[in-house]
């Protein structure tokens, strides 16, 4: 539930929205939408459930072209909702949210990952430790192996699990894992309006300029940004060509209000 104010309510006060966007949200889900919007076959493993609350995200993301396999199987479950408000002036987005907590535990078997399309990449994002770590292990035995992407936006005790495995790291800046967490053969780091800074396998360290660009709403930018990262690495670009891919389609999202309004301006490159 986003809602777009001029003012941010202080203690025990009520302000009146300018808008007002019900849609699909967390860092997969909306990776997924991107993913699906540059052409890719996107598919979601999560628990959603019977219930209105996840009724109305299966909806928005179907509608953009995502597939769904629900570890809920269909049983109605408490999915979060987040309120999530974004300033008029600045665009820049403040976010409460149960994240996967109030769900419970989900897991999926192998031979349901079976059933499911052969994936070319794997974006992880934790939400949901028991699905990640299980989808982690399917991937790993796969030959020829998917492409491992690690969404590290911050800290969650998965992580120690993950990070490791992944081929490739993206991280916002302030991400910090513990000591002695072993770490992935290449990373991503975004900073805002500031370079994507980025580190291959091989060793070789850049950084992508971020183009100054009229932000209007950042909220999922991060989100946009990874999607077409794995897309793009999954059709074969570099590292640093793959950085300079998402970072365009993230420029695209920041500068339309709203969670779907911006998918009408993104082009595939």
């Amino acid at each position: 539930m986003i809602h777009r104010s001029a003012v941010r309510p202080g203690p025990n006060q009520k302000i009146t929205a300018t808008r007002q966007d019900v849609s699909a949200g967390g860092p997969a889900a909306n990776a997924a939408v991107t993913a699906a919007t540059l052409g890719a076959r996107a598919l979601l493993i999560s628990a959603m459930g019977s219930g209105p609350v996840g009724a109305a995200a299966r909806g928005d993301l179907m509608r953009h072209g995502v597939e769904i396999h629900d570890a809920a199987d269909g049983r109605e479950i408490p999915l979060a909702v987040s309120a999530v408000l974004v300033d008029d002036a600045t665009g820049d987005r403040s976010v409460v949210s149960p994240d996967a907590t109030l769900a419970g535990r989900f897991d999926v078997t192998a031979p349901e990952l079976d059933s499911l399309p052969r994936p070319d990449a794997v974006l992880l994002d934790g939400h949901h430790p028991d699905l990640a770590r299980s989808v982690l292990a399917y991937a790993r035995a796969l030959d020829p192996r998917p492409l491992i992407v690690l969404d590290a936006g911050r800290w969650r005790p998965v992580f120690a699990d993950l990070l490791g495995a992944a081929d490739v790291t993206a991280r916002s800046a302030d991400f910090r894992a513990p000591d002695g967490v072993a770490r992935s053969r290449a990373t991503v780091a975004t900073h805002g309006s500031e370079p994507v800074t980025w580190c291959d396998e091989d060793g070789r360290r850049g950084s992508t300029q971020v183009p100054d660009v009229d932000v209007r709403d950042t909220l999922g930018a991060g989100d946009a940004f990874h999607g077409a990262l794995v897309v793009a690495l999954a059709r074969g670009a570099d590292l640093q060509t793959a950085v300079e891919e998402a970072v365009r389609v993230a420029s695209v999202r920041v500068q339309h209000v709203g969670p779907r309004a911006w998918l009408e301006n993104l082009t595939c490159a």
